[in-house]
């Protein structure tokens, strides 16, 4: 089974450009705090070095965003 990653929007876009506001849209998120997870391909991680400073990523190898997530950190 091939990689996928797991991308979590940690900043918001406000004050950002129109071209990292359509990237965020192209990753499939909906504003802070909202996960995917996407294919490792070569276009998705583009896109996501490309707005680097705004999301959380990491490699994973499940489909759904619930199995995807890592563990909640206890406050």
């Amino acid at each position: 089974m091939k990689p996928k990653l797991w991308v979590k929007q940690v900043r918001s876009v406000i004050g950002q450009n129109a071209e990292t506001r359509l990237r965020i849209k192209g990753l499939g998120l909906r504003g802070l705090g909202s996960e995917v997870v996407v294919d490792n391909t070569p276009s998705f991680r583009g896109a996501i070095k490309r707005v680097m400073h705004l999301v959380k990523v990491e490699e994973t190898d499940a489909t759904n965003v619930k199995a995807a997530m890592p563990a909640q950190e206890e406050k």
